[in-house]
């Protein structure tokens, strides 16, 4: 019997698989991407310490975005979470697409972290 999976189970299941893989340290967070149909979220993390030390999101009234699920916000997103990086002291982080392809937002966040001081 074959049994169809929702698309955010199987990215799930994807985003487990990477996060074997990888994990942010204390010198080399980790630039976590959460996308949804509206928003787009961007977090640094110190997984050996369980700790969150950044993060930035189309909700963030410093922003003031109008439409929050396109690209062009995305790529606004992708510069806060780099500026919010360098000012406490991380430039090089590791990246986390989150299971998503990375492609149309998560390419743009991307870009534009990395066109502001992330390195990755």
């Amino acid at each position: 019997m074959i049994t169809k999976l929702d698309k955010n189970a199987t990215r799930q299941k994807r985003h487990a698989r990477v996060r074997a893989k990888l994990s942010g340290t204390e010198a080399r967070p980790r630039l976590n991407v959460f996308r949804s149909n509206k928003h787009i979220y961007a977090q640094l993390i110190d997984d050996a310490n369980g700790v969150t030390l950044a993060s930035a999101s189309t909700l963030d009234k410093e922003l003031n975005i109008e439409a929050a699920g396109n690209a062009e916000a995305a790529k606004q997103v992708g510069a806060l979470i780099a500026k919010r990086a360098v000012e406490k002291g991380h430039s090089a982080v590791v990246f986390d697409r989150g299971g998503y392809l990375f492609h149309g937002r998560v390419k743009a966040l991307a870009d534009a972290a990395r066109e502001n001081g992330l390195q990755f």
